[in-house]
């Protein structure tokens, strides 16, 4: 009868079995590399009812896949190699990796896991705690750290970039003081403590408290599983502006006036204590006034515009005016712009109406005249150029210049020094 009752009372009143959480499993002293021949005590905390039962709970211990014959909640080992534990009914807990090193010098790190924002300690140990003098501490080939003789290397609050391969170095009396030595290079990993935030716009549906119509901006993050119950703190920014100081919601409600326009906003998260903080990406708000918030009824030109391919602006010029210099050589039915009007179709002062369609003109055929005459031009001037060199250059080759102010345009044609200039009538 008092074994079933026992029997019974180990069975929730729900029904169902209970869900138990894999052990803990420590080390002590807490560094995962010794000397040879030292020993460290491991130590299995797990679930352990307030029942009275027919045999004690025990323990199972792992070396390996190697089942040790010892049950108890501690125990002491020197082998190097991966250890677990395991409890009545839990899983399999985390493993710890002990060595075993016959060297002068080795580097002790922690055997748990380091977050962001935790102190880092690395500790340089001489053989059997011999002192270690003129000890550097090197990291990823660096040395980041001297110090006189023994000490340990601290990081306050640890950071993803303090993560890497971490060496020591230094001299013992022994019984003289002896030529530099090095420890071997051991892996340092500072986990992430939260996933960097996303600022998002919250669905009416998931606003908690909010207004129908209002803005909803949600900070979100993800603590690491082992780091679940780290309390977290939010505040939120527009452009440079703190908007809301950190405080434990993660949500912040845009107030009405600033929905109606453009406005960037971004989130930070941090811990109480300020020592991990990391932002969010900037997020642009559309706006109610915005392009692509106008009714298609009041702008579908606009609209169409905005939601093009290209998603360039819009951009409104004013036609260009053109500025011609009339010339005075110029034909009697060429205007001042340089365009040929036919005879009798000379635009009057008060020009054409303002609202008269344009009249199809043929550009190749308005064109061409202003082109011959500017070409017949060009010519003229280079032929008057070549006289005046060669007057510079000869004054005897032309002795009719000097007498008269008028050239006469034969001349042109028999220059030697222009063979492409042609008789023009001016």
């Amino acid at each position: 009868m008092w074994a079933l009752t026992a029997l019974l009372l180990l069975v929730p009143s729900n029904g169902q079995a209970a869900t138990l959480e894999k052990p803990i499993l420590s080390l002590h002293p807490p560094w995962t590399t010794i000397f040879k021949g030292e020993r460290v005590t491991l130590r299995c905390d797990g679930y352990h009812p307030l029942l009275l039962e027919l045999r004690p709970i025990s323990t199972l211990w792992y070396l390996g896949h190697l089942l040790l014959p010892s049950h108890k909640k501690s125990i002491e080992v020197q082998t190097p190699g991966v250890y677990r534990c395991q409890t009545r009914g839990a899983p399999v807990s985390d493993p710890i990796h002990l060595s075993v090193s016959n060297d002068w010098l080795i580097l002790q790190v922690p055997y748990t896991a380091v977050f962001e924002g935790e102190p880092l300690v690395i500790r340089c140990r001489g053989w059997y705690d011999k002192v270690i003098y003129k000890l550097h501490y090197y990291h990823d080939g660096q040395a980041v750290r001297y110090f006189h003789s023994s000490t340990n290397y601290t990081v306050l609050q640890a950071r993803a970039s303090d993560s890497g391969r971490y060496q020591c170095s230094g001299t013992m009396r022994i019984p003289v003081e002896s030529a530099p030595m090095f420890s071997a290079k051991v892996a340092v990993t500072v986990q992430e403590l939260f996933q960097a935030p996303v600022l998002s716009m919250a669905s009416p549906q998931e606003a908690r408290g909010a207004a129908r119509d209002a803005v909803v901006l949600r900070c979100e993050t993800r603590l690491h599983p082992q780091k679940r119950d780290t309390p977290l703190q939010f505040a939120f920014y527009k452009y440079s502006r703190a908007v809301r100081r950190f405080d434990w919601a993660a949500e912040y409600t845009v107030p009405e006036p600033e929905v109606d326009e453009l406005e960037s906003y971004w989130c930070e998260v941090a811990t109480a204590s300020r020592s991990v903080r990391k932002r969010s990406p900037w997020l642009q708000l559309p706006g109610r006034g915005s392009l692509l918030d106008l009714a298609p009824s009041t702008a579908p030109a606009l609209q169409a515009a905005a939601l093009a391919p290209a998603n360039k602006p819009l951009s409104f010029r004013k036609p260009p005016v053109s500025r011609s210099v009339p010339s005075a050589s110029s034909a009697a039915n060429t205007t001042s712009a340089g365009l040929q009007f036919p005879a009798g179709g000379v635009p009057t002062a008060a020009g054409p109406p303002a609202c008269a369609p344009p009249t199809p003109v043929d550009q190749a055929g308005a064109l061409k005249p202003d082109v011959d005459l500017l070409l017949r031009e060009m010519r003229l001037l280079k032929g008057l150029l070549s006289r005046v060199v060669l007057e510079l250059k000869e004054p005897q080759a032309l002795p009719g210049l000097r007498g008269t102010r008028e050239t006469p345009t034969s001349a042109l044609a028999v220059s030697p020094e222009t063979p492409e200039t042609t008789p023009v009538e001016i």
